[in-house]
């Protein structure tokens, strides 16, 4: 580049010049930054100092400011003659500190465990719940109790009474234990009768699993809440019962058709009861058997000649089915925290 230059100043053409040093006359003409100097920054003259903000901070976190928000310190201090800073000041000055959002001492309630339970035949896992039936007057209402077991969807107990009670949720669980056996695993929800020291009891002298959904989500509790909504979404529900003998009647004569007549998409097309007393395997082959005659006499209406997937009974039934990884092995009645 210097002797570019030293030719160019003597008279030399730039593109001889170019030419004689091989530099490019766009890089030799081209004009260098200048040299950068650092800039001093300097600090604002209304910057707060080191004990002003160690100030501001001791204020705000003391036991009388520290579960208000930064806008009611500054105006509670203003009130009484003292300014430490602006709104914005403050809340910058707890920016620095990590403390913008919450200040004060909270309980931290742990993550509750997730319920896993599986079923492989019935009278494993029962389920059960209470649901409202609406009296003959507004503010009215009987409390139906109802215990179904997962795997079959059969419904083992359902009983209505004038209100909700540990003592009435013991005594149908003594009744339906009675006649159907007693689960390996009960579940129900964290309503007042289902975490009551009653029915604690009761679970406990018979070594019954006590599982319980986690607070507020009621997809852990999928079959009692599915069926009540099959209940009241029924045609034949009625708006509201004349009385305590009708609801009880009502309910008695719908669980035996959904027991006995209806089918369900969950367990195969079957009804409940044919699947609670194993009678689901022989319908099966007597099905297979339909399905193969209609297939031989009309072939081409069929796309596979293997039975509608929907027709097949599930081996397990989950409340909270894990990962795929994790039920590889044969899956065993269980409760997961």
């Amino acid at each position: 580049m210097a002797v570019y230059a030293e030719l160019t100043t003597a008279g030399t053409s730039t593109r001889t010049a170019a030419r004689l040093t091989g530099v490019s006359r766009a890089t030799a003409t081209r004009k260098l930054p200048a040299v950068l100097v650092p800039r001093v920054r300097v600090a604002p003259v209304n910057k707060l100092s080191v004990l002003e903000r160690a100030r501001i901070l001791s204020v705000v976190n003391s036991p009388r400011f520290v579960e208000l928000p930064p806008i009611q310190i500054f105006a509670q201090l203003l009130d009484e003659g003292v300014y430490l800073g602006s709104i914005s000041t403050i809340y910058r000055v707890l920016t620095e500190n990590a403390q913008v959002k919450e200040r004060r001492r909270l309980a931290r309630h742990p993550a509750r465990a997730i319920p896993e339970l599986v079923a492989t035949a019935p009278g494993q896992v029962f389920s059960w719940d209470i649901t409202k039936l609406a009296g003959p007057i507004k503010g009215k209402y009987y409390d139906c109790y109802v215990m179904i077991d997962i795997f079959s969807r059969y419904i083992v107990g359902a009983y209505v009474h004038t209100s909700e009670s540990a003592v009435l949720a013991v005594e149908m669980m003594t009744e339906t234990f009675k006649i159907h056996g007693v689960p390996l695993v009960v579940h129900a929800d964290r309503g007042t009768s289902m975490t009551s020291k009653t029915v604690a009891a009761l679970l406990s002298d018979l070594e019954v699993t006590k599982s319980h959904s986690r607070p507020r989500v009621s997809n852990d509790n999928p079959y009692s809440e599915s069926w009540f909504k099959t209940l009241k979404f029924a045609p034949v529900f009625p708006e509201r019962f004349d009385s305590i003998g009708h609801a009880r009647a009502f309910m008695a004569e719908f669980v035996e058709g959904y027991n006995h007549t209806h089918r369900h998409t969950g367990i195969g097309l079957n009804t409940p009861a044919d699947v609670h007393y194993g009678l689901a395997a022989a319908k099966a082959v007597e099905r297979s058997a339909t399905l193969a005659v209609a297939r031989a006499a009309n072939p081409e209406r069929f796309s596979s000649t293997l039975d509608p997937k929907i027709l097949a009974l599930p081996d397990t039934t989950w409340i909270n089915k894990p990962a795929e990884a994790e039920t590889t092995k044969e899956p065993q009645p269980k409760l997961a925290a």
